[in-house]
């Protein structure tokens, strides 16, 4: 089967316009890049409002309980949330393999802000008793179902767009979105609860980051409706046509579950290790700092900001040279740094001193940097076209259900049981230990065409390079995986 002509500036081209080369439009990339990844940070300046505000969250809807069981239902309905994850990625994935990313991705903001700006209009406990609560837990789990379809549909449509040497440094712009999100959503939580006091903070103020929502939400849609589509789905949507091959939902999940159950089950114990080491951090670390060692809940959620920012000062240093050096380099370094440093920097922080909580948060968070620098450009990677949406999207959300979601609340159910303050940095060393298996396990990708597409360049000198190099190795068309 013949890959047809791309949407892009090889089609113009009188040398290039019979190659099966991507050149692709700078302009249009950089559009891309942009849209996804603020989308993707207003998706997670919605999510992690939750996190953060979980301490007051509690108070709200379950006054009567304890303080500790306060914090572990309201981290228990956070869990909820990411466990409904896995069918979100059942549903949004499989469709933006069959109608395109760009639709998909617009709905998944639609869903997002509506449920997180519902959650803001939620009366309390004591004005409408268990309703609540259960309305709580349905607009999350509408969170959760929405999210199931944002990272790999985010993560998926910058991979398509970017230029194969490049892919590393763009991709890396969507977990900057991620951190700018959660900084965000800490940020703004920890200035409302430094300008009212915490009667207000629990009576109403809670509610103006959920409120929040609303336009930011309507920002996030206007970005993702105004992009085109990716030039590979483009491509490979073209070749379907011509071939008369398109899959049904059913045959699509067949292929992405059975004939590439192999990258997906290392995708799922990739994100294992990310979830377990990003959730550990970015949201247990401020309830840890404030309900463990007694911080007031300002001052936690201060230090993360801090560490939050400078990891995305950092983050597209790491995917950049994720692109000369290769992913694999970098993941197994992060999972070797989990598993070595995990335990000395709880220490530092149990220690109670401002300047060693941020030294252990900062090690945590400089390698966490290894992770989220390079994840958005491996994961899509592993995937041929046809199924990469869908491929990502389930195995990123399985694994987010079954050990990210879980995280928050397995940590401080573990820490209640056990009364020792260092279940999570062996909960983490042991995610690191299975990450690094699966790191050995995945082809390096770095520089190379995605599986399924050809290969994709940001000039017309670069495709002519590929076509000479090609055409001396015998190749001509882009391997399907």
């Amino acid at each position: 089967m013949t890959t047809p002509d791309p949407p892009s500036t090889a089609g113009k081209d009188p040398v290039l316009a019979s190659t099966a080369v991507t050149v692709t439009d700078g302009a249009a990339v950089k559009r891309a890049v942009m849209a996804t990844m603020l989308g993707n940070a207003m998706e997670w300046f919605d999510f992690g409002v939750y996190a953060y505000l979980a301490t007051t969250i509690g108070q709200v809807f379950f006054p009567e309980a304890s303080g500790p069981a306060q914090l572990m239902s309201t981290f228990a309905i956070f869990a909820v949330a990411l466990l409904v994850r896995p069918l979100g990625g059942l549903y949004f994935g499989p469709l933006g393999d069959r109608i395109g990313r760009k639709k998909v991705l617009a709905a998944t903001m639609i869903l997002m802000a509506c449920s997180t700006f519902a959650i803001g209009l939620i009366p309390s406990y004591d004005s409408i008793g268990i309703v609540a609560p259960i309305l709580l837990v349905i607009f999350r789990l509408l969170q959760g179902f929405s999210t199931g379809g944002e990272y790999g549909g985010a993560s998926t449509f910058i991979a398509e767009y970017a230029p194969d040497k490049r892919r590393g440094f763009l991709a890396s712009f969507l977990e900057f979105g991620t951190l700018a999100g959660f900084a965000a959503a800490a940020g703004l939580v920890t200035l409302i609860a430094a300008s009212v006091s915490e009667e207000a903070l629990v009576d109403w103020a809670w509610r103006i980051p959920f409120l929040v929502a609303g336009p930011i939400g309507a920002i996030g849609v206007y970005l993702r409706v105004r992009i085109e589509e990716t030039p590979a789905f483009q491509q490979y949507e073209a070749a379907e046509h011509l071939a008369e091959s398109s899959l049904s939902a059913a045959g699509r999940l067949h292929e992405t579950l059975v004939t590439n159950w192999r990258p997906l089950v290392l995708c799922i114990v990739l994100v294992a290790a990310y979830d377990i080491t990003d959730y550990g951090l970015l949201t247990y670390m401020p309830t840890y700092l404030s309900s463990t060692l007694g911080y007031d809940e300002s001052h936690g959620l201060v230090l993360m900001v801090v560490v939050m920012v400078l990891m995305m000062a950092g983050i597209t240093f790491v995917g950049r040279f994720s692109d000369i050096v290769g992913r694999k380099p970098l993941l197994l370094a992060g999972c070797i740094g989990f598993f070595v440093l995990s335990l000395p920097a709880y220490l530092l922080i149990g220690l109670g001193a401002y300047a060693t909580i941020f030294l252990g948060l900062l090690i945590l968070g400089c390698l966490l940097l290894l992770f989220v620098g390079v994840f958005p450009s491996t994961l899509p990677a592993l995937f041929p076209t046809g199924v990469r949406y869908s491929g990502v999207a389930i195995g990123y959300n399985v694994s987010a259900a079954l050990f990210g979601g879980t995280t928050p609340l397995l940590m401080t159910a573990l820490q209640e049981a056990t009364g020792s303050h260092l279940v999570a940095p062996m909960y983490m060393m042991i995610a690191a230990v299975l990450g690094g298996i699966a790191v050995l396990l995945i082809p390096e990708t770095a520089r190379r065409p995605l599986r399924g597409s050809p290969p994709s360049v940001a000039t017309r000198e670069e495709a002519l390079e590929v076509l000479y190099h090609n055409r001396r190795s015998g190749r001509s068309r882009p391997a399907d995986g």
